[in-house]
């Protein structure tokens, strides 16, 4: 029996609804939520001992900036928290200033909101993004009224964020590098398991398995990179993942050569290296046994590996070579009209202008809770995800308000206070791992104990009620500014970044093939920079058209296997810049070479069938070779027209 129009919308709202409260199965955090405690607590419960509770729940604020601690390394904590603590500072002295000025303090907490999204997204920095620079500087603008006091608020909440980067730094003493070596450890276990592969059905997965995580711990070493001081357990790890590399690109190489099944040794040997990483003092790791068939190089490889960990780095005479690209090339990158990032920004700078325009036009008691709630739904990656956010902030936000009444009820004196931001604080980030709208329940009544804890509360069902209203206003309103703004955004944009990134991989493959490359290095070409750019560009803008409403999924899974393969050539010719001894492609062999890509990058373009031609040998990069076949056959697959003229 066929569902009513109206009973198929229902069974998608409850759908969304079992959704947006799926709960992750994600390890616990313990000890960043123990520490995340206190860095909000500890600074209200020495401002109350001081004798003025009111400037320790402004310097508890500063205690957000924990939150933007993450399994980066020490080098890039160190400042990603420093720019934290100082941009939280700011926002709350610009809330403070320009707090009289209603229509002021929305553009302000516009720009606010788009700034941080633009640096977030461009970047591509884990963590919560512009929502609690939001969030301090809706606070400022909500504290009484008096400009002349910026200077202070902005200086305690810069304390209670020095305070925060001491804890997140104090890691550091005991293991400077702790979060590489995780890394580094997780990519041999994975190579173990890609190993063991070969010649089973979960070749492939296990090859994009380990593929990503190469890649992860590329651009996580690459953050913790300090040229001027490059440590010897630093060289250590770098050394040890592009040995890790090698022997991955070399089974890629050689597929279909080797033999159907590894031996098993490979394997433990690798899974050993891997337990060795992390510990203070290494086990030997016995050699393998170099065979006299076509697997000795791979053996080689393997206990290279070996020696790279247990060894003197005096003994052993490589050199590593880490290249960032600059700061203007990223954000350059992502200042484009076609860009994702971009046009997120854009988004969540007018919508929320919007939500505090309208907040501060109708006079709600507490105006920025509208705009604070509008920020947090504007949060969600997708369309679908900010529905999502919308549902659990909503749903999360009711029951919140209830356990911060309760706790307001009984005007709680100041260690009560402390002791609730503590727990609060703790249980959002245990739950935030598990579901958004679970951390709802802790994030609100938390908020509000910051915001409302030295304000007299005599009429409690009016706060309840008035702060209810306030937050399904501001979901509401972000809600609509996203189905408006942005609802086929990402899908139209799709296959013109396609035709881009393969444009740009045809650019870096004449710069690494052709007679010029000796001439320059490729590793710091801006050929280079500008693929890497248009490959991010491609995750996000995918990841985003999979979550918008309506969505075409059949046509976006079709063009999956396009855009994986993509994002495999991608990695294999950034991987190919660091071999010196390249060969020269004729330039027949590169006008042949370029015909091809030209080509694929119209078929994504406009989305047309296309005739595949024959690809030039690469003497020594079969793999490069392999993964542009197999691009023309995810290509000649996903068109869903057939180009004039063109047989197919």
């Amino acid at each position: 029996m066929k569902n009513t129009p109206s009973e198929s919308i229902f069974s998608t709202l409850l759908l969304t609804i079992k959704q947006a409260f799926a709960v992750n199965k994600n390890p616990l955090p313990w000890l960043k939520a123990f520490s995340a405690g206190i860095c909000a607590g500890l600074p209200v419960l020495i401002g109350f001992l001081l004798g003025s509770l009111e400037y320790g729940l402004i310097a508890g604020l500063g205690g957000l900036t924990y939150l933007y601690v993450f399994n980066i390394p020490y080098a890039f904590r160190a400042k990603k928290l420093f720019f934290a603590l100082i941009g939280l500072s700011i926002v709350m002295g610009l809330g403070t200033l320009v707090a009289p000025y209603p229509f002021v303090s929305a553009f302000v907490v516009a720009l606010i909101g788009a700034i941080g999204t633009f640096l977030f997204g461009a970047l591509r920095i884990t963590g919560p993004a512009a929502i609690f620079f939001v969030l301090a500087f809706l606070m400022g603008t909500g504290m009484p009224i008096d400009p002349t006091l910026a200077p202070l608020r902005a200086g305690l909440v810069f304390l209670g964020g020095a305070f925060s980067w001491v804890i997140g730094m104090i890691g550091w003493f005991n293991n400077p590098h702790g979060p590489e070596k995780v890394a580094v450890k997780k990519v041999y276990a994975e190579l173990a398991d890609f190993i063991e592969s070969v010649g089973t059905e979960g070749f492939d997965n296990c090859k994009e398995k380990i593929g990503t995580s190469l890649k992860s711990v590329d651009e996580l070493l690459l953050s913790g990179y300090i040229p001027w001081q490059v440590s010897e357990t630093f060289k250590r790890l770098v050394l040890l993942k592009e040995e890790a590399n090698n022997v991955f690109l070399y089974v890629l190489e050689n597929d279909g050569k080797l033999e159907e099944k590894l031996p098993n040794e490979i394997g433990a040997t690798l899974r050993s290296i891997s337990s060795n990483i992390d510990k203070n003092e290494q086990e030997i790791i016995p050699s393998l046994e170099i065979p006299d068939n076509k697997l000795a190089h791979l053996y080689v490889m393997v206990n290279e590996a070996s020696m790279l960990l247990i060894e003197p780095l005096s003994n052993i005479q490589r050199e590593i070579s880490i290249s960032k690209p600059s700061l203007r090339v990223v954000l350059g990158g992502a200042f484009d009209k076609n860009s994702i990032v971009f046009l997120n920004t854009i988004r969540y700078g007018i919508v929320l202008f919007v939500a505090a325009i309208i907040a501060q036009s109708f006079d709600f008691d507490r105006s920025y809770w509208v705009t604070l709630s509008c920020a947090a739904v504007l949060s969600g990656a997708t369309i679908m995800g900010t529905f999502h956010r919308a549902i659990q902030r909503s749903l999360g936000t009711i029951i919140g308000i209830l356990i911060a009444t309760a706790v307001l009820y009984f005007q709680p004196d100041g260690y009560v206070i402390a002791i609730a931001i503590f727990l609060l604080t703790f249980l959002t980030e245990l739950a935030i791992v598990l579901n958004y709208g679970i951390a709802a329940l802790f994030i609100t009544p938390n908020a509000l104990l910051l915001a409302e804890s030295t304000t007299k509360i005599h009429d409690i069902s009016y706060f309840a009620s008035a702060r209810v209203f306030d937050v399904l206003v501001g979901c509401a309103i972000g809600l609509i500014g996203t189905l408006i703004m942005n609802r086929k955004s990402a899908a139209s944009l799709v296959p013109h970044t396609m035709a881009k990134t393969i444009r740009s991989q045809q650019q870096f493959l004449l710069t690494l093939f052709s007679k010029e490359s000796s001439l320059i290095k490729p590793e710091h070409s801006r050929e280079l920079s500008k693929m890497q750019t248009n490959l991010t560009n491609l995750k996000i803008v995918y990841t985003t058209a999979l979550g918008e409403i309506p969505r075409d999924k059949a046509r976006l899974d079709l063009l999956f296997p396009a855009i994986h393969s993509i994002e495999q050539l991608g990695y294999l010719l950034d991987t190919s810049a660091k071999y010196k001894d390249r060969p020269i492609l004729s330039d027949s062999d590169l006008s042949q070479m370029l015909l091809v890509f030209e080509t694929m990058a119209k078929s994504a373009e406009q989305e047309l069938k296309f005739s595949k031609r024959s690809i030039p040998e690469i003497s020594g990069f079969n793999k490069i070779q392999t993964e542009v076949e197999r691009l023309q056959d995810s290509l000649h697959a996903s068109g869903l027209k057939v180009e004039e003229g063109v047989q197919v």
